[in-house]
């Protein structure tokens, strides 16, 4: 599966910004989908997950927990990122991933959060 990450930009704190993925293939709907960022200087750290299929089931990490929200759309093998309430320390390159038997990642897209 091949997967290309969009929708990255500049906002402000306090903004929102909803960020894609797209994937390639027939069989999106078998994968787990994750988030993951990393800001410069700093490891690439988990962001959410969403359960293959539909999508019912979905993890946070503690520092976005109740300002993102996951989602997938099937139909259109996409994955998306909704981000709310938005902070400098979200500033980092995103990245999608699909996993299944194996993890499949995506070029990031850089969100910049000024203060």
């Amino acid at each position: 599966v091949q997967l290309q990450a969009s929708g990255g930009g500049l906002v402000q704190a306090g903004g929102s910004l909803r960020i894609s993925c797209a994937a390639s293939g027939r069989t999106f709907n078998n994968y787990a989908m994750d988030w993951f960022r990393q800001a410069p200087g700093k490891e690439r750290e988990f962001v959410a997950r969403i359960s293959s299929r539909s999508g019912e089931i979905t993890y946070y990490s503690d520092s976005v927990k109740g300002r993102f929200t996951i989602s997938r759309d099937n139909a259109k093998n996409t994955v998306y990122l909704q981000m709310n309430s938005l902070k400098p320390e979200d500033t980092a390159v995103y990245y999608c991933a699909a996993v299944y038997d194996h993890v499949y990642w995506g070029q990031g897209t850089q969100v910049t959060v000024s203060s």
